[in-house]
């Protein structure tokens, strides 16, 4: 088994928020081979300043896939940020997948999303599913992390909770296991730093499954101000989101997600952040309370 530090580490997305964290993670424990991967390389001045390689990586350039994956052992492929343009995230998924095969890539990891399957509401879903898909066809080991909703989607929805004393949701009963971007960093990390060469399918979830009630009295704990959850249809809530301006796409599916809520596929905890990291992921509360003052407007 070679030793850590010869290892090559691709991470892709690395301009943006998770892919970074995963670069600046890897090279505070030490690993030696990071390649900071991005459609603008340029942007990544920092982390090439902390010892990490830039790379240009282009999931719509197969070409370029070719070049950027040359001497790479293990790839981190962050899913891209093509969520309203249907089809085209799966189309770069799969030349990434393509382009790891024909480097001899070892191991790929990918971020995917909690129960991806077709009984999933969120129209993103399918984009997920495809991906992994092709990572099981395509003969190489893959860790698959599936992340749950993301808890720094809260604060936007949280501050104007506070404000108003109304939580408007459409997710009925339901919960979700919300899990912080730095827990899933730390993950994603993890997988990519570590020896394994088999396949496995990981929820990386947050401790606990909350609903929109435990929100919102998680809101007003936190805050010392009086929140209430009111629950709506998903058409009005739709209807409600693209009135504060939201495009009608983007509506529809952050609605998908209430939808997803509501039907119990999003209410899943595991041991997973704290098995591949050794640290426990952060609760909810915690999180909350770590960020009131975006919550109150400080």
């Amino acid at each position: 088994m070679p030793d850590r530090n010869e290892k090559t580490l691709l991470v892709t997305g690395a301009a943006g928020h998770l892919g970074r964290r995963v670069v600046e993670l890897l090279l505070a424990a030490g690993e030696r081979r990071v390649i900071a991967g991005s459609r603008t390389p340029e942007a990544l001045h920092e982390l090439t300043g902390r010892g990490a390689e830039a790379r240009k990586v282009d999931f719509d350039d197969a070409a370029g896939l070719d070049a950027a994956l040359v001497g790479v052992d293990r790839l981190l492929i962050v899913s891209t940020d093509a969520v309203l343009e249907p089809g085209r995230r799966i189309a770069q998924h799969a030349r990434a997948v393509a382009a790891a095969v024909r480097a001899g890539v070892r191991h790929v990891v990918y971020t995917s999303l909690t129960n991806p399957g077709p009984e999933s509401p969120i129209g993103l879903a399918v984009d997920h599913r495809e991906t992994e898909a092709a990572l099981a066809r395509s003969g190489l080991g893959f860790t698959i992390l599936r992340n749950n909703i993301y808890a720094e989607l809260l604060l936007q929805a949280g501050a104007g909770a506070v404000a108003s004393g109304r939580l408007v949701h459409a997710a009925g009963d339901g919960a979700a296991g919300y899990v912080t971007r730095e827990d899933c960093a730390r993950a994603a990390a993890a997988a990519l730093a570590s020896a394994d060469t088999g396949s496995q399918v990981l929820d990386v979830t947050g401790p606990e499954a909350v609903t929109q009630a435990q929100l919102a009295g998680l809101l007003a704990e936190v805050t010392g101000r009086p929140v209430q959850a009111v629950n709506v249809s998903p058409a009005q809530l739709r209807e409600g989101m693209i009135g504060h301006g939201l495009p009608p796409a983007l509506a529809e599916v952050l609605v998908s997600f209430d939808r997803a809520i509501a039907q119990g596929t999003l209410a899943v905890v595991s041991g997973a952040v704290e098995g591949l990291t050794g640290r426990r992921p952060t609760s909810v509360r915690e999180f909350l309370a770590a960020h009131r003052s975006a919550l109150v407007g400080a």
